[in-house]
């Protein structure tokens, strides 16, 4: 699909998240500055399931609330806390930084609660026909932009600004940030109240799809809890001792990976789709299966590029195939049940994972093996049995 035959809103909300890609830095600043404060990478998991725990009642109930309201509004609450928390990390220093990075992280932790907005404002906003190649595009451009400034930031903190005071400023800096995507949401995204985005329809599920549906988001959400950004941070930094420089280049790496695997993607013939969700299983194994075993830098690169390639390639299917099965009406009520089932799941992972790592640091990669072969057990039984996704549109 070309640019130019994607609707204008949809071109707006996507160079939304181009925009705001680069601040997606601080989600690897903030751990690492945790743990060049002195906090070990058992600590620092501890300390992201404490907020895990604060945050778990409100995700359904804000999913209701904004299921009745224009969605834009939500979007622009989601930046404002997001700008909340980063401006509250640059000032966590001296005896109250405990605080300060208790404080900015539920604040940041209540902005995720609102992320399944962003799913309903996709599924509304994106023609519905045309799901699995706006996906395409709205993968890609964000990576771009990922693959453009994450180095240059990296570089910068990793060798020209790299101790803790410059963190500060940084989160200072990026929290501020916000308040221009907020305007650009406000003058650029159009709204999408209830009465324009309810078309009665009748909502059903076949059991086989929804248990599917289910089981696969329960192995995911493990398989990539089990190995969060803070025990790459962990590997990279402290046993390979590298700088988040080369924290960087591996999401660099990944993003060129990205963005190959959304070409990739369209070029998978209709009706291939459970193969492609296959393809991409086999591929996440193989990453978790590399970094189990403590590679050095270069291989964990390589690890992280399949990784990366191989969810971009499978995830316009997965995500169109989910889609064909929640009417709009529900949208954002259903995203958010899903998403609280998914935090759930995840609840104790950061404090599982710091635990394992705390061990090996590699071990919370094997973790992820294990599920992720589980998932191609999964779907190896589901071939067999003949029980694909039938009511994929892809």
């Amino acid at each position: 699909m070309k640019w130019s035959e994607i609707p204008r809103d949809a071109k707006a909300y996507m160079l939304y998240h181009t925009i705001i890609a680069p601040q997606l830095i601080v989600w690897t600043l903030l751990p690492l500055y945790m743990m060049y404060s002195g906090y070990s990478v058992l600590e620092v998991g501890a300390f992201f399931t404490a907020v895990n725990i604060i945050a778990i009642p409100l995700t359904y109930l804000l999913g209701r609330a904004f299921n009745k309201w224009d969605i834009k509004k939500g979007l622009m609450v989601i930046d404002a806390l997001d700008g909340i928390a980063y401006v509250l990390y640059g000032f966590a220093k001296g005896t109250i930084a405990p605080i300060m990075l208790f404080a900015g992280r539920t604040v940041e932790k209540l902005s995720t609660v609102l992320y399944p907005l962003y799913r309903a404002y996709e599924q509304i906003i994106y023609p519905e026909d045309k799901y699995k190649e706006i996906f395409a595009w709205h993968l890609r451009l964000p990576e771009i932009a990922r693959l453009v400034t994450f180095p240059i930031l990296g570089y910068l903190f990793g060798y020209v600004f790299p101790k803790p005071e410059h963190y500060r400023l940084a989160f200072i800096f990026f929290g501020l940030l916000s308040i221009a995507t907020m305007t650009y949401i406000w003058l650029f995204l159009p709204s999408v109240g209830k009465e324009e985005r309810i078309t009665p329809k009748d909502f059903t599920f076949k059991a086989g799809e929804f248990k599917l549906l289910l089981t696969f988001e329960a192995l995911l959400t493990l398989a990539w809890a089990l190995a969060p950004e803070i025990v790459l941070i962990n590997y990279v930094v402290f046993v390979l001792k590298n700088t988040i420089f080369e924290v960087t280049l591996i999401a660099c790496a990944s993003s060129i990976a990205s963005i190959i695997g959304t070409y990739a993607s369209e070029r998978v013939p209709k009706g291939k789709s459970f193969q492609a969700i296959g393809v991409g299983m086999f591929l996440s194994a193989l990453y978790a299966l590399i970094m189990t075993l403590s590679p050095p830098f270069w291989l964990a690169l390589v690890a992280y590029v399949i990784e990366s390639f191989g969810d971009t390639f499978w995830f316009p299917f997965y995500r169109s195939w989910q889609f064909s099965l929640v009417p709009k009406e529900r949208a954002s009520e259903f995203h958010a049940a899903i998403s609280s089932y998914n935090r759930l799941i995840g609840l104790i992972t950061p404090f599982v994972a710091g635990a394992l790592a705390s061990v090996h640091a590699t071990l919370p990669y094997a973790a992820s093996l294990v599920l992720f072969l589980m998932a191609g057990v999964m779907f190896w039984v589901l071939a067999q049995r003949g029980e694909k996704p039938h009511a994929s549109p892809i």
